[in-house]
C-alpha cells in the first residue's frame, strides 16, 4: 500500500498534493489527526536507514527545546517523531516499499517518477 504521511495545514504539503498526479493511488494521513504508530515510523526507519533521515530540524519544537545543542542518538530522533507529530519531515512518502522524505524538487520529481511506475 503506498501512502503520503503528511500534515493538513502545513502549506508545503498542500501545495505539492495538488501537484500529485490524479489517480495516484497513494492512502493519504494526515498525521497531526491521526498520529504515526510505532509501526509506521518503524517501516520508515526500516526503508531510509535512519531515524534522523527522518526527523525535521526545521521544527519549531526543535529549536524551542534546544535540541540542536544536544547530541541526538537515534533513540532520541524515534522518541521526538512519536512524541510530536511537528518533528517528523514532511511530507513522507511510501511507495513500492522505497521512503521519499521531505518536499525537496528532487525528492519529488523522483517521487513522480516512483508514482508514473505504480
Amino acid at each position: 500500500m503506498n501512502k503520503i504521511y503528511y500534515i493538513a495545514s502545513c502549506d508545503t504539503c498542500r501545495k505539492i498534493i495538488k501537484s500529485l498526479p490524479k489517480g495516484n493511488d497513494l492512502v493519504f494521513r494526515d498525521i497531526k489527526q491521526d498520529p504515526l504508530t510505532v509501526d509506521e515510523l518503524d517501516e520508515m526507519y526500516q526503508l531510509s536507514g535512519s531515524y534522523e533521515a527522518l526527523f525535521s530540524k526545521k521544527a519549531q519544537l526543535y529549536k524551542s527545546m534546544n535540541l540542536k545543542d544536544k547530541s541526538l542518538t537515534e533513540d532520541d530522533y524515534k522518541k521526538y517523531i512519536l512524541e510530536h507529530y511537528t518533528f517528523l519531515s514532511r511530507p513522507v512518502f511510501v511507495i513500492n516499499n522505497a521512503v521519499y522524505v521531505g518536499g525537496t524538487q528532487q525528492n519529488m520529481l523522483q517521487v513522480m517518477k516512483a508514482l508514473a511506475n505504480v
